[in-house]
């Protein structure tokens, strides 16, 4: 066999472990949702068991790995998510990737004295509509982003995040999401501005209590 045909074999065989790897990992993120996770109503999925309020560190490494491997090669430079919950997983996306991550304040605070990014984003869950801020400092147009968030239902944190990184002239390589309730809007509405959404799990629907997914991204 000459060297090529060795080569190309190699190749293959971890592109296959890779595979089968990743998919091992984002199967812990299913059985994770398939066993903590509580439906509440037509629409919404409490999982703050390992995402949402306690969190559990392992399945947010792997995620992280799971997206950074996905973005190696696009020369990301931030990751950007908004507070609370999508500060976790952005995290662990950004070490992976060896970036800094930033999140979008709710709140404005005393200490926030610069020029500041914002958004009007509505959260259908609370109700109640926030502004949300980025010190404009942190962003510049060199930078090339990646977008993360925990969920994904009707679009409006992702949209007003996407807002504020085009109000600073910045690249938006991609949305990834966690979980994704994919009978929403959200997507749809996301991918309107051309930006590409990446979930690892998506969620087709609510059957008596149950979670009916569909197929993932990545």
């Amino acid at each position: 066999m000459s060297n090529n045909k060795q080569r190309e074999g190699l190749f293959a065989f971890w592109r296959e472990v890779f595979f089968i790897s990743r998919k091992l990992d984002m199967d812990s993120l299913i059985s994770r949702i398939k066993q903590d996770g509580t439906v509440l109503g037509a629409d919404i999925l409490k999982v703050d068991s390992f995402l949402t309020h306690q969190v559990d560190p392992k399945l947010m490494r792997q995620i992280g790995k799971v997206f950074a491997e996905k973005f190696k090669d696009a020369g990301i430079t931030k990751v950007v998510t908004i507070e609370a919950s999508g500060n976790v997983p952005a995290a662990y996306v950004a070490e992976e990737l060896d970036v800094p991550m930033i999140f979008a304040k709710k709140a404005k605070n005393v200490t926030m004295t610069d020029e500041l990014l914002t958004a009007d984003v509505y959260s259908f869950t609370k109700k109640i509509t926030s502004t949300i801020q980025i010190s404009r400092k942190f962003l510049s147009e060199t930078d090339n982003v990646l977008v993360i968030d925990d969920f994904l239902a009707n679009g409006q944190a992702a949209l007003g995040l996407i807002s504020i990184l085009e109000a600073a002239n910045t690249r938006i390589s991609g949305v990834g999401i966690v979980i994704e309730k994919s009978f929403q809007t959200g997507r749809a509405l996301v991918e309107e501005t051309g930006i590409p959404v990446f979930s690892l799990a998506r969620i087709a629907g609510f059957d008596q209590g149950q979670v009916v997914f569909t197929e993932a991204d990545l």
